[in-house]
């Protein structure tokens, strides 16, 4: 018997409930999603195997059987075999995991992270029991919960755990509306390639799937590559594109700034038609100081405690001649930041990448309340762009939400429509839309700030964002001073106890 999505969502809800007390919201994920894959994968081999039997009977052997199988189950390693176990559950569950780690080494070895399930400071054995009676409750084989509602229960969790998680959640969850905008912008097709140097827990990707599917489109020939830094989120990016029955994918874990996972043999790295992602914000301590050897150093070296546009580089030096374009998520600081990184941005204007400035509306993100921007770069702009900028100012398209605004279906459509015609879609001021030439933007010192050639429909929140991220620079920046001050004083034998460097 079918189960419908309101009961599959209330019902992994409250296994992750299950948790609540002993385990921080936060780690809620670590657990979870582990549990809900081993799950499924256990359900679906007693489902395949039922109808092995069903099909051969006494005729059935392994070598049959095999085919009838996407994953391998070891013996003993299945959700009834292990949870019945009354001593050391967790660790008898680590063992099953890694079992079926290893009998599935090209598709799932790694997939289940690194959650120490042993270890009950983390999580006790009452918690870990309850999870499994809640999970009990749920049967996740094909006859039950097809495909396409089993992926949405995974995001509705995604969605949860990051409402739980506040800021943490920006580590492995960009808001879906905004995933929608990146992909409806760059429209990828089919046969094509999308990568995600940043890909969190997959969302981006898998919206990649789903616009084909809606579409009518082959989303099958589509080929995803994604990396991610954290070992637990890149685990969740690998389970939630299999849940969704994504097949023609590679996501590694590593440091795509510092150790590029996806290189020719050459050294180069590979490249693809779209490159989409939502890196962290002005991450420090990003690399900086290999960079300047680097071959993704267009332009220059950003400074060292600021990777913005490192990300930029690399995502440019990752686009396909001819069809490959960027669409990435920024602060708004590196629209108009000075120094090294303004030099960049004079140096990808005018090389004619740019192709698009969108301003998003404030709060959206979990990381952060101050608006964002999407840069879209292609490698040929289509004549009418050639040496323009297109910029779309979206920042009053949201709707007010209790901890974070949100933009609606509608809100999305029409900022797609925005970008892809030139023109404002619904001729009411909502969404201000305005080609830029070159020479205009030169005039303005290659300043990206969108209130400079556009009327900002949100005067006050576009003001209130920028003033924000002038203020963290300009303070970040005294700090810097201040500090080789000290040291150059303290080298020439000054007492600095007259001295009172404060951070406030």
């Amino acid at each position: 018997m079918t189960i419908t999505q309101q009961e599959l969502e209330s019902r992994l809800w409250d296994a992750a409930n299950a948790l609540r007390g002993p385990v921080d919201p936060a780690d809620f994920k670590t657990y979870v999603f582990p549990m809900l894959f081993w799950k499924w994968i256990s359900d679906t081999w007693v489902y395949e195997h039922d109808e092995a039997i069903d099909e051969y009977g006494d005729d059935l052997d392994d070598e049959i059987e095999a085919d009838f199988h996407r994953f391998e189950m070891p013996d003993g390693t299945l959700w009834s075999e292990v949870t019945g176990k009354v001593k050391n559950l967790g660790a008898e569950i680590a063992k099953a995991f890694q079992r079926i780690e290893q009998a599935n080494p090209r598709s799932l070895a790694g997939v289940f992270g690194d959650a120490s399930w042993g270890n009950q400071e983390r999580i006790p054995e009452s918690s870990l029991l309850a999870l499994i009676k809640a999970f009990n409750q749920i049967r996740l084989d094909p006859s039950t919960v097809s495909h396409d509602l089993l992926g949405a229960g995974y995001e509705y969790l995604l969605k949860n755990f990051a409402d739980e998680s506040g800021k943490k959640a920006g580590e492995f969850f960009t808001p879906r509306e905004v995933v929608h905008l990146l992909v409806g912008i760059l429209e990828p097709q089919p046969g094509e390639t999308v990568y995600d140097p940043a890909c969190g827990s997959g969302g981006m990707l898998v919206a990649t799937i789903n616009q084909l599917r809606e579409s009518g489109m082959d989303h099958r020939t589509l080929r995803l590559y994604g990396q991610e830094i954290n070992l637990t989120t890149s685990s969740i990016a690998r389970m939630n594109l299999f849940l969704h029955e994504i097949e023609d994918f590679d996501i590694k874990r590593g440091d795509t700034l510092r150790k590029p996972a996806f290189k020719h043999t050459s050294g180069a790295v590979r490249t693809f038609d779209a490159v989409i992602a939502n890196p962290p914000f002005s991450l420090s301590n990003w690399g900086a100081d290999g960079w300047a050897a680097d071959p993704r150093a267009i332009c220059g070296v950003p400074p060292a405690q600021n990777g913005d546009f490192a990300f930029v580089q690399h995502m440019i030096a990752s686009m396909n001649p001819g069809t490959g374009r960027v669409g990435v998520v920024m602060s708004h600081g590196a629209l108009f930041r000075g120094g090294t990184e303004a030099r960049i941005r004079q140096c990808l204007i005018e090389k004619n990448l740019l192709e698009a400035v969108i301003g998003l509306p404030s709060n959206l993100f979990y990381s952060t309340t101050i608006a964002a921007c999407l840069l879209i770069f292609r490698d040929q702009k289509t004549t009418d762009r050639e040496n323009h900028v297109l910029f779309v100012d979206g920042s009053a398209r949201f709707v007010k939400g209790k901890n974070q605004n949100r933009m609606s279906e509608d809100d999305v459509n029409l900022l797609v429509e925005a970008y892809r015609t030139g023109d404002d879609p619904d001729g009411e001021g909502g969404t201000n839309v305005r080609l830029v030439p070159f020479d205009e933007i030169k005039g303005n010192g290659f300043d990206l700030n969108i209130g400079r050639y556009i009327k900002v429909a949100a005067d006050e929140a576009a003001d209130l964002g920028t003033a924000l991220v002038e203020y963290a620079d300009a303070r970040q920046r005294r700090l810097e001073t201040e500090n080789a001050m000290f040291e150059k004083l303290a080298a020439a034998g000054i007492d600095l106890s007259m001295f009172e460097a404060s951070d406030e």
